[in-house]
């Protein structure tokens, strides 16, 4: 410790952010206040006599006070404009200039009156006009002389000089981005986080789920805090880990979280504060990121969404052009693994757009490891809504195994905003706790969007939508590979008429009759309006979509088609962004579209089997829900008895579910 101690305080850097710390007590002068005060004391210049004290006079003062008393010594007109009047010294301590100047005030040397005048021959015809009387020896004649005003004509041209400057310096930071001048547009903008500005609060106890990333991260922290532990085995600590994975997984919170747990300094940024509209920006910016590291390793960068400057050289539209971001990117390639050293340095990355980065930058030596972040599983998601329920009051005995069973697919982000929605619709309705009712409503209002109970809908409309939900219900109860039904009701959501919730099933891949099957229970609807109305209405155009997708998907993606076989156009590399050409012919792709047709005909035409051969629980169940608005799979049960695909083994309750991946979790606890 004290060897840290000892280098850390010969580190100019160090020694100036405690002086800067030490000196936030003392007020901080603005400079700008301080070209102000210059330019307000240029100005007063022009305004303000330092010489002498002048009294300004009319004409008719001259004449009945001065010349006709033969006070004046001489009269001097200046640039053909203004006369300068001497009065005699004896005759200036007369009592009728003591209401001019005050006693002991009077100014020794002259001029102590000035006069404008209109031009200087009329001003010579008034002097002698006022003294005809006078012999001419004793006449005032006025001398001329011409002054050059030096601050006048230099403020001329130096002062839309000054204000042009002025205008250019803000311009230019404002453009920049700079906090110290025009000098700064190419420093980097990473928020840095030391010991003496640790603000993060967040550690690896708030990150919930998320364990296998949290060992990859957790093994950098420790090889910060103990690399002898590493280096005696000869082991080198990886220079970079990249966070991949969907949005809202929780990639930023543990980065946060290393910032947290470390006791080093981190540096956050975005990919997008290196790139500018200036050229050059971007790389400068590097380097000067990577020069404040070296002088603070070791330590750890942390580039949010670094695809901003990563993708792939190469695949820019513009061509011919000069690409800033090439240039940055190049850059942080030569930074992360070039000539030069940069010992100590860790770079943390995150991105949800991995297919699309650069391969020199996600090669070993640069980023060795890419840490998948993924949507949490229900064991997952129950420890994240711990997380978020302990700010909130919640009711006694509120269930989170039931939660976490109702948020198939949901982010670490989703669920967050699930327990906030449900504290609004709480105190919404004047509740003292959260209630489980609450959270319910406040997934349905983020999947299918908010109640328009109010929205106008003829009786007619109702009963197609009614019939339609019917439909989707009838369908996915009858087939074995169809998601289980949760609810389905007919209140109109967001843009939605109607809506039915389904509890997908969590697995990794998915079979060509789950796919079918998928298919057929999403027809359901649009084959009920068929059959009960002997017409079809455009209800059923997101159904349509998503099925047409699949379908393609199917023979396209996934080799299911029987003409095309295991053939597969997907490109997962994503070299063909930019392609001109499709990867197959015509002739193949005549076969693509009627073999998707096929698929869409054959389940359509199966779900139309199922509605007749089920007509009275149909026209059953769609009664129901017109008159209760909302049913749920227990009514479908009393209409149509249990699902005749339901195994024995089959799990009936969530805690069915979620009691098996709970033992193993903590059976694995009980072994460490």
């Amino acid at each position: 410790m004290n060897e840290n101690n000892a280098t850390q305080g010969n580190n100019p850097t160090r020694n100036s952010n405690e002086n800067k710390t030490n000196n936030q007590g003392k007020p901080r002068i603005n400079m700008y206040w301080l070209y102000i005060a210059l330019f307000a004391i240029f100005i007063a210049m022009q305004f303000i006599n330092f010489g002498s004290k002048q009294v300004t006079i009319d004409r008719r003062v001259l004449e009945k006070e001065m010349l006709q008393s033969d006070d004046i010594e001489k009269i001097v007109v200046i640039n053909r404009k203004e006369a300068e009047i001497y009065i005699k010294s004896d005759k200036l301590k007369q009592p009728k200039y003591s209401k001019y100047f005050k006693q002991g005030e009077e100014p020794k040397t002259g001029p102590h009156f000035v006069m404008t005048i209109a031009s200087s021959d009329a001003f010579e015809e008034q002097l002698a006009k006022a003294q005809e009387d006078k012999p001419e020896e004793q006449r005032i004649l006025p001398s001329y002389e011409d002054r050059k005003d030096f601050m006048g004509d230099m403020m001329g041209w130096l002062l839309p000089l000054i204000i042009i400057i002025a205008i250019w310096m803000l311009v230019f930071r404002r453009m920049s981005g700079g906090v110290g001048g025009i000098f700064n547009v190419g420093k980097s903008r990473a928020q840095i986080f030391d010991k003496e500005k640790m603000t993060i609060k967040i550690d690896f106890k708030d990150v919930a789920g998320l364990e296998e990333a949290k060992v990859e991260v957790k093994e950098i922290v420790d090889f910060l805090k103990n690399p002898k532990k590493y280096t005696d085995l000869g082991g080198k600590i990886p220079k970079g880990a990249l966070l991949v994975g969907p949005p809202g997984t929780g990639k930023t919170l543990l980065a946060k979280a290393v910032a947290g747990e470390a006791n080093v300094p981190f540096f956050s940024l975005s990919g997008s504060d290196f790139v500018e509209m200036f050229v050059g920006v971007g790389a400068s910016r590097v380097r000067d990121l990577f020069k404040q590291a070296k002088e603070k390793a070791p330590c750890i960068i942390f580039i949010d969404e670094v695809d901003a400057i990563g993708r792939a050289r190469g695949k820019n539209p513009n061509f011919g052009a000069n690409d800033e971001r090439e240039n940055t990117l190049n850059q942080l390639l030569t930074e992360m693994d070039g000539f030069g050293t940069n010992a100590g340095i860790i770079i943390l990355a995150a991105t949800n757009r991995a297919d699309i980065l650069d391969k020199a930058l996600l090669r070993a030596g640069r980023f060795d490891r890419q840490i998948h972040v993924e949507l949490p599983d229900v064991v997952e998601r129950k420890a994240i809504f711990q997380v978020h329920l302990r700010p909130l009051k919640i009711e006694e005995g509120l269930d989170t195994d039931f939660l976490a069973k109702q948020t198939p697919g949901f982010s670490g982000a989703d669920i967050a905003n699930v327990c906030n929605e449900a504290a609004l619709i709480a105190a919404r309705n004047d509740k003292k706790a959260v209630e489980k009712q609450d959270f319910l409503d406040a997934v349905d209002r983020i999947i299918g969007g908010l109640e328009r109970k109010n929205k106008i809908i003829t009786i007619q409309e109702k009963r197609t939508i009614a019939y339609h939900e019917a439909g989707h219900a009838t369908v996915s109860w009858m087939l074995e590979h169809a998601h289980p039904l949760l609810k389905v009701t007919i209140i109109p959501r967001g843009r939605a008429l109607g809506a039915a919730w389904y509890q997908p099933e969590e697995r990794q891949i998915t079979t060509i009759e789950q796919l079918l099957d998928e298919m057929c229970a999403t027809l359901g609807g649009r084959a009920s309006e068929e059959l009960t109305f002997k017409t079809i209405s455009t209800g059923a155009l997101n159904d349509l979509e998503r099925v047409t997708k699949q379908a393609y998907a199917m023979v396209s993606y996934y080799g299911m088609g029987k003409q095309l076989g295991n053939m597969s156009f997907y490109d997962s590399s994503g070299q063909s962004e930019y392609a001109f050409t499709k990867p197959y012919s015509d002739k193949t792709s005549e076969s693509i579209d009627m073999e998707a047709l096929n698929l869409v005909g054959k389940a359509y035409d199966r779900a139309k089997e199922i509605l007749i051969a089920h007509q009275d629980g149909l026209k059953q169940l769609a009664e129901i829900l017109l008159e209760k608005e909302v049913i749920f799979a227990e009514d479908l049960e009393t209409i149509f008895g249990k699902r005749p695909f339901q195994k024995d083994d089959e799990p009936t309750s969530v805690m069915d579910v979620i009691a098996p991946e709970l033992a193993f979790q903590e059976s694995k606890k009980e072994e460490r």
